[in-house]
């Protein structure tokens, strides 16, 4: 499996990502920017989806491409961070023109961090200033872990973060995926094992490779004995391609990617997540077969939202007030 130059969504030429977050907070925001708009749709798996702008994504909606996507913590809060997106791509004249009105378009999508032990007793909404300053940080690298929309999150069983990864097809398509992974169930096994360790690319989590596989109806208990709700979860993510998708290609790419979501994390798609896949193709490379690319540009997006997955939870960092450990702490 070859992956791209920096084995990040970014990869695919033409995509940047932006993060903000605020430590004391503990959460934060990330921005997928195109250089030009692009074509997008929406997968939603989850019982417990918070969303802004994804019905305008569907294959027989009028819009046929966006400006940008955002993931963000603070659960429906958090949904501001895209007026803060819109106002910082209005502000460099992006967006959709209706005769004299300016208007970026921008979906997004949510997870609950409000209960990770974070500075949540804000007098003023602070993710529109996250969202905008997401944007100005805009790059084509960007750290992995405790950062941007990953930056509170949790697992059932340790901390969670933001992730990502990236491959490249022989047809000379660039696929890859960025998710922000905050879920009721687990990612890695009670040994340190990921269940995303058959797709490891080197050693991007460690190295460890598969175990003997413990119980797959092993509950997270680690939410109930924090005290945690049960209400709010979810695992958000991005897949990427730069072919040259329609909306219902692209719909099809974020439908099929939901199954490396599975691969990665015991249970998923549960009542009390808002699981939740977009999709973004560029446009720069034709497709070469009408069946064959698309079908292998969905497969290569469901293995690199698995990898990503388990490298947003290896790649997290302890810090003051966790109230779960960093995989690093309990297995490193």
């Amino acid at each position: 499996m070859k992956i791209g130059a920096r084995n990040l969504i970014t990869d695919v030429e033409g995509l940047y990502v932006g993060n903000a977050e605020d430590a004391t907070l503990k959460s934060g925001s990330t921005v997928l920017l195109g250089d030009k708009p692009f074509t997008a749709a929406v997968s939603v798996m989850g019982g417990a989806p918070g969303t802004r702008e994804t019905d305008m994504l569907a294959p027989d909606k009028l819009v046929s491409e966006i400006d940008a996507i955002v993931l963000s913590g603070g659960s429906a809060y958090g949904l501001d961070a895209a007026s803060g997106v819109m106002d910082g791509l209005r502000a460099t004249g992006r967006g959709f023109r209706v005769a004299d009105a300016l208007i970026p378009l921008v979906s997004s999508a949510i997870l609950f961090d409000l209960l990770n032990g974070g500075k949540k007793d804000w007098a003023e909404n602070p993710y529109h200033d996250l969202g905008l300053e997401a944007l100005d940080n805009a790059s084509k690298t960007f750290p992995l872990g405790s950062i941007g929309a990953g930056m509170g999150a949790l697992t059932g069983t340790l901390k969670g973060g933001l992730g990502s990864a990236s491959i490249v097809l022989e047809s000379g398509h660039t696929v890859g995926a960025l998710v922000a992974a905050n879920p009721f169930g687990a990612v890695a096994q009670a040994n340190g094992h990921f269940w995303a360790a058959p797709w490891e690319v080197g050693t991007e989590y460690g190295g460890l490779g598969p175990a003997p596989m413990g119980d797959p109806l092993a509950k997270p208990v680690s939410f109930k004995m924090q005290g945690f709700s049960e209400k709010g979860n979810t695992t958000i993510a991005i897949v990427a391609t730069d072919a040259v998708l329609d909306k219902a290609q692209a719909t099809r790419m974020a439908t099929v990617a939901q199954d490396g979501m599975a691969r990665a994390i015991l249970p998923s798609h549960t009542p009390v997540d808002g699981d939740l896949v977009f999709a973004a193709a560029t446009g720069a490379v034709p497709l070469t077969d009408a069946v064959v690319d698309p079908m292998m540009i969905g497969h290569a997006a469901a293995l690199c939202l698995s990898r990503a997955i388990a490298r947003s939870v290896y790649e997290a960092t302890p810090a003051k007030g966790d109230i779960l450990p960093t995989w690093r702490e309990k297995h490193g």
